[in-house]
């Protein structure tokens, strides 16, 4: 049986809870912490948890029968408790976004590398068959190289999501929309088509004057053969549309999941390649479906390792390259120069201090309030 701890009971934490109680003969509950213990009694009372409950992580992290931690506070303090956590022995599952800097993700992997324990990001998004079975008619390459990638991460936040004490401020949230929001789409473009070489980012905020972030953000990657990306990270988008299309040499493919080949007539105008589409509709089709989604299937899949029966699928340093990627939009639109990847100690946005000295700060965060009254979120998602 693998003990658990979450540590952070904040909106976040009740995908943790619900994924963690699918799997009561394999994992149990046994500690909540929040720097707020009277949330964490609510969620325990709320999910019938027989949870002992903590103010100070540390003292969580010093009970030598816990042996994985979910780490679901805010951004500014996750690489501190994965730390801490690792060198106690602990295996650890983050919330995303890693950490607030690329120097923060390199000691969190140096401190799993040391512990031998592991270490595991949330990118939840990846953990849904609509994403599953497109990164596997990716990887048949039977598109031909990818020419063109469009990734819309289109979400929407009122004015008042910024209110919360946390958020809004490059020092505790690391970011906007591109950061917090993005991740999840950032992160599954960067496993399906790679790293690219260089960044080109425009940001800005067109609504939310009481945050200091971007509340959109617009970049272009290219790839040394030529090949582009185009990246919109948002919480402006009524609808939340939310899509990746990659426009193969031979043929287009899409989550939400949509399929076109083309080959050209004499005269170079196109024609519906049957004979393909059937190919490619046919691959998609015959993959199955997921047992386990989203933070469940990312658990699921924690726990299996934990177990020793597999290899993580989200590792600290995914974690650590949707970061830079990340990072590079940030430090391309507030410098306003193209960015080269990959980055590293010489970046000027490579550590917290260098980030709070160089972004761009859009407004003064006027409002700072402890908690909302609900915890209802969305995360983001449906691909169908």
């Amino acid at each position: 049986m693998i003990n658990v701890a979450i540590i952070g009971t904040g909106a976040i934490s009740t995908s943790h809870m619900k994924g963690y109680l699918q799997f009561q003969d394999r994992c149990k509950i046994v500690a909540l912490c929040d720097i707020y213990p009277e949330k964490a009694e609510e969620q325990a009372n709320e999910f019938g948890l027989d949870v002992t409950v903590y103010r100070d992580y540390l003292e969580v992290l010093e009970q030598d029968d816990i042996d994985l931690v979910s780490v679901c506070t805010p951004p500014y303090t996750h690489a501190g408790i994965a730390i801490e956590a690792l060198r106690s022995g602990k295996h650890v599952l983050v919330e995303k976004p890693m950490a607030s800097s690329l120097e923060e993700c390199d000691a969190m992997n140096e401190a799993a590398d040391r512990s031998g324990k592991i270490l595991s990001v949330i990118a939840q998004n990846r953990f849904t068959s609509p994403m599953m079975k497109l990164k596997h008619v990716l990887d048949t390459k039977l598109m031909g190289p990818i020419l063109h990638t469009q990734v819309d991460s289109f979400w929407w936040r009122g004015h008042s999501y910024y209110d919360l004490w946390w958020r809004g401020t490059w020092e505790k949230e690391g970011g906007g929309c591109t950061l917090n929001h993005a991740v999840h789409h950032i992160d599954i473009f960067r496993w399906m088509n790679g790293m690219p070489s260089e960044i080109t980012a425009v940001m800005s905020n067109v609504a939310h004057d009481n945050a200091e972030v971007e509340d959109i953000s617009v970049a272009i990657g290219r790839y040394p053969n030529g090949s582009l990306a185009q990246i919109t990270s948002s919480v402006v988008h009524h609808g939340e549309e939310q899509q990746l299309v990659f426009q193969g040499k031979n043929a287009r493919v899409s989550v939400p999941w949509k399929l076109k080949a083309s080959q050209s007539l004499g005269n170079g105008f196109p024609e519906k390649d049957k004979d393909l589409e059937m190919q490619l509709q046919h691959i998609y089709d015959t993959q199955p479906n997921l047992q386990y989604e989203g933070h469940v299937g990312q658990i699921e899949d924690v726990l299996s390792t934990v177990e020793g029966k597999k290899e993580v699928l989200v590792t600290g340093r995914d974690g650590r390259a949707t970061l830079e990627l990340i990072t590079a939009i940030f430090q391309s639109a507030s410098l306003g120069k193209t960015v080269a990847l990959p980055l590293d100690q010489t970046s000027p946005f490579y550590t917290t201090e260098g980030i709070l000295k160089n972004a761009t700060y859009f407004y003064e965060k006027t409002a700072s309030i402890d908690n909302f009254q609900t915890n209802e979120i969305t995360t983001g998602g449906n691909y169908e």
